[in-house]
């Protein structure tokens, strides 16, 4: 059985609807699994039945998290959130860390990841860390700066530990790193650009976006491919 992985979806809260990039998707396809597209909710029953059912679970990318997770005051500098999706994806990463279902976070994955967990984040990264480019105009399967992965962690027995180009859009970061996690990797600026938890089998987040870099990059398709493999042994 190819293993069935949870994606969270994006959602556009004027129009109220769900939506899903289709890199993501077909990322984790090519990968080996069966990406499922998750509806968004707060049901707490539904979530359950979706942790127990899955075999792993995918954050993406989307809108800004709330600063009133990690117990700050949103910033003129702040862009639109989404009170739905953030109380959402922390079940789910709740759910995934308790039982230790592999997850992957990508962008805004990181940045719930970290929040969740107790850490903050840069509301806004030009004005309260400014550095190397991160919000890149299109195209997006292309490298905008590098990042340095750190030895003896789980991203660098994947990718390799040194430096890796990458894609970049993004104005959050992690600011204050939650209790749980570790850093994984770094930016050339020194913004936290991958984290991990040990003691779980894959709970890995990374800044950039390896999906659309996945058919050009080895070392990406190698990250996505080892998540759904992690997820196959459920």
């Amino acid at each position: 059985m190819l293993p069935m992985i949870g994606v969270c979806p994006l959602f556009d809260a004027r129009s109220s609807r769900i939506w899903m990039r289709s890199e993501y998707l077909q990322a984790v396809e090519e990968a080996g699994g069966v990406p499922v597209v998750l509806p968004l909710t707060t049901k707490v029953s539904t979530i359950e039945s979706l942790l127990d059912r899955l075999d792993g679970f995918l954050l993406t990318g989307g809108q800004d998290v709330d600063p009133a997770i990690y117990g700050q005051k949103k910033l003129s500098l702040c862009g639109e959130v989404c009170a739905e999706r953030d109380a959402f994806e922390r079940l789910v990463i709740q759910g995934a860390e308790s039982r230790d279902k592999p997850l992957l976070g990508i962008c805004r994955g990181i940045q719930i990841l970290n929040a969740t967990l107790g850490g903050t984040l840069y509301q806004d990264l030009s004005t309260e860390h400014p550095g190397v480019e991160h919000d890149m105009e299109p195209p997006y399967d292309r490298a905008i700066h590098r990042v340095f992965v750190l030895e003896g962690t789980p991203l660098a027995d994947i990718v390799g530990s040194g430096s890796i180009e990458v894609n970049s859009y993004h104005h959050q970061a992690i600011r204050d790193l939650a209790p749980s996690l570790q850093v994984s990797a770094v930016s050339e600026d020194g913004i936290v650009e991958a984290v991990w938890m040990p003691g779980k089998r894959f709970f890995q987040a990374v800044q950039w976006h390896p999906e659309t870099l996945y058919r050009k990059e080895e070392k990406c398709r190698r990250l996505i491919e080892v998540f759904v493999r992690v997820a196959s042994e459920n």
